[in-house]
């Protein structure tokens, strides 16, 4: 069949190939090039079977309109403009270029000199004419219909909201339960047994590390590894197809419903800092040979290089407008096409850089905040890139949260009994007032964390004391060096019994102290399940047991505990609250928040910096109380790190005894206790104590709240 474009004056405003229903509108953006041509292919991408110069040009939007083209077509782009890398630009019409408002990818990038705008072996100022066809993956023209079936985001808010940070092949790779042809993709992430387990464990959103259409890296597939996190997108609007059993998006679209009617939200881990080209020594795949000057920034000493502040090669020039229209209208189609719920940014201090400074008023931040598709949704920052000032946590506008590593690392420190740490530690508690309580913002700002993709998980934390990334074969010399880890006597798995219960102690404190804590907990994959990566801490090419959750050793005692714990915060508006508490009274004369010594007395200036005190009380209340019959609410919280202690608990807003509901050091953290000794509370350990009479729920509670309050043991003794 052969295909033309029409004379008719068809101009859309959509980037990309829309299906009409009748044909195919293509539009691509370059401000320098001077021809771009459309290329079709056959059905399996193969063979060129038509290429059309683009014939409409308005302002640098190059289109044209083909009736006939219909849903399945496989098509590319070859640009010719002129090739002069000294002042950034590197046409190259050899070079077959993915469409970077592609909605699907097909086919495999195939790694071979070919792809590359220079010639091998030559410096980047040579010029390649081998056609990568070849050994390119192509777009595929897509139908926008699905049967979403009343679907709806569930905008949940942040108070009420409990992140888990997963992988689709890691999380579904092994598990008995998910059939062998669905693992590993979006259909097995949202199967049964996934699902059941995700509810039962309580939380409310998955995030989703990187779905967006990313290669392996050329480095990775020569030592036989894989680019398994995906932090190298190439198309911004493309499911990963690697993790589709079929050649239909709508695969993803249907793990988003079926999360949607289990009550979870999605979340997608999205790269917009860069891209998988590298630097100029990269290959040629869509964007350089789009237009190398617009899409990335470039050196201003030297365009021939680009400008890298995210280490991997080149720098997303989001300060060009239609760039910035790209990322803006990649985001508005995961949540209006594909009811996407909320976006957590990599390195999204480079998004922030203006004239190479980040800038919190920039425009980037304003583009999204103005914009009602976006505004709504959930929004988070990795907060920091590796260029000059790209630390960035708690400098980021309202509405974003932030992933705060202050909380994991100080966790860490604080249990594994360092000196000095009960200022940090409340700190953290707190929601890290000292970062975020500016601006308006909330004290939901925090994303707190204990474990993430890059880094520990929460069992290695307790298990290693130094890194093990040998199987990345970089000697061990890549991931974080330090991890605030402790061993605790052996290095690894280990069968002493007083060790394991040393650890299962530690993981119990620390999953407490996540959930016991203001802001929004974030639980990495597996860590309720006890999994282990072996001690590597970097397993971002590890497509294999090390970078999948271990099923067959699931820790049933503990992922209870998660599931108890998880639904305890849910049952106490004391740890989910959106404004900071101060620790000033309110006009009643009612205390929110008030530190205590072991003795009973307020917290003073010594023993904040007293560097061998190892107990941190506190007593939390809710900051807004609507009646006098809620003045008995509360929770006084003992975080003892150290050795078995006698605490005095308070008198304060009226209340005069407690009840223990929660001690992770007893065999039952979740017992009604009523011990001979109220306030002690034994080493290495967390005790919670609720308000004793407090027999009945608020007036204002929900019927699931009041549920959870009677099953938590606020009952009449």
């Amino acid at each position: 069949m052969s295909f033309s474009f029409s004379e008719l004056d068809f101009m859309k405003p959509e980037l990309g190939a829309e299906y009409t229903g009748t044909g195919t509108h293509f539009a691509v953006y370059s401000a320098h090039a001077e021809q771009i041509d459309l290329c079709l292919f056959s059905d399996d991408g193969k063979k060129e079977t038509a290429r059309m110069p683009l014939p409409k040009r308005e302002g640098d939007i190059w289109s044209g309109y083909i009736a006939g083209v219909k849903p399945g077509t496989v098509y590319g782009y070859r640009v010719s403009g002129p090739y002069d890398p000294e002042n950034g630009h590197r046409f190259n019409p050899n070079k077959l270029l993915l469409d970077p408002y592609a909605k699907q990818v097909i086919g495999d990038l195939k790694w071979n000199d070919a792809l590359y705008g220079y010639t091998i072996g030559k410096d980047d100022l040579s010029f390649d004419e081998r056609d990568s066809a070849p050994f390119m993956v192509k777009g595929v023209v897509q139908d926008p219909d699905f049967d979403w079936d009343g679907d709806e985001a569930i905008r949940r808010p942040w108070t009420e909201t409990v992140i888990y940070e997963t992988h689709v092949r890691g999380m579904t790779m092994t598990h008995p339960k998910v059939p062998d042809r669905l693992r590993g993709t979006f259909l097995g992430m949202c199967s049964d047994p996934i699902i059941d387990h995700l509810t039962k464990l309580g939380v409310s959103a998955v995030e989703l590390l990187p779905i967006q259409f990313f290669p392996n890296d050329r480095y990775l597939e020569e030592k036989h590894l894989t680019n398994y996190w995906g932090y190298q997108t190439l198309g911004f609007f493309a499911p990963q197809s690697r993790y589709m059993s079929s050649d239909k998006i709508t695969e993803f679209k249907t793990m988003v419903r079926k999360f949607h009617a289990s009550g979870i939200e999605v979340i997608m881990d999205v790269v917009y800092n860069h891209t998988a080209e590298g630097s100029e020594k990269g290959p040629t795949l869509s964007f350089r040979g789009l237009d190398n000057a617009s899409y990335y920034i470039l050196s201003p000493d030297d365009p021939r290089h680009t400008f890298d502040t995210t280490g991997t090669g080149n720098t997303l020039n989001v300060a060009n407008p239609m760039v910035m229209r790209m990322v803006l209208d990649s985001l508005r189609y995961w949540v209006g096409a594909m009811h996407i719920d909320g976006f957590r940014f990599d390195l999204a201090s480079t998004l922030g850089r203006q004239d190479m400074e980040f800038d919190r008023q920039g425009i980037f931040f304003s583009a999204i905040r103005q914009d009602p598709m976006l505004a709504g949704v959930k929004l988070i920052a990795e907060p920091w890139d590796v260029g000059e000032g790209g630390y960035q946590v708690g400098g980021f506008p309202h509405p974003f949260r932030e992933w705060n590593d202050k909380f994991r690392d100080d966790v860490r420190r604080f249990w594994k009994g360092d000196g000095g740490q009960v200022s940090e530690m409340a700190e953290r508690v707190t929601g890290s007032a000292l970062q975020f309580n500016h601006s308006d913002r909330g004290s939901t700002s925090s994303i707190n964390l204990l474990s993430a993709h890059d880094g520990f998980t929460l069992m290695d934390t307790v298990s290693f004391n130094g890194k093990h990334n040998e199987a990345n074969g970089e000697d061990n010399r890549d991931g974080h060096s330090d991890n605030h880890s402790d061993n605790m006597g052996v290095e690894g798995a280990t069968d002493d019994a007083d060790i394991s219960n040393a650890r299962r102690r530690r993981r119990r404190n620390m999953m407490a102290t996540l959930l016991l804590s203001q802001g929004v907990p974030m639980i990495l994959a597996g860590d309720e399940v006890g999994n282990s990566q072996g001690g590597n801490n970097n397993a971002y090419c590890q497509d294999n047991e090390i970078g999948w959750i271990d099923w067959s050793g699931l820790d049933d005692p503990f992922l209870t505990f998660c599931q108890k714990m998880i639904a305890f915060r849910k049952a106490q508006p004391e740890l989910r609250q959106e404004r900071f508490l101060t620790g000033e009274t309110a006009e009643d004369g009612r205390i929110e928040i008030a530190w205590y010594k072991p003795d009973g007395d307020f917290m003073d200036d010594g023993a904040w910096n007293d560097n061998d005190l190892r107990v941190l009380s506190v007593y939390v209340s809710r900051s807004v109380l609507a009646s006098d019959a809620e003045k008995m609410d509360g929770l006084f919280m003992v975080f003892n790190a150290g050795g078995d202690c006698e605490v005095t608990l308070p008198g304060v807003n009226g209340i005069k005894t407690w009840e223990r509901v929660v001690d992770t050091g007893a065999d039952d953290p979740f017992t009604v206790f009523d011990p001979e000794s109220p306030g002690m509370v034994y080493r290495e350990s967390i005790a919670v104590f609720a308000p004793k009479g407090a027999s009945v729920p608020p007036k204002n509670a929900t019927k699931t709240e009041r549920q959870r309050w009677f099953h938590f043991g606020r009952r009449n003794s």
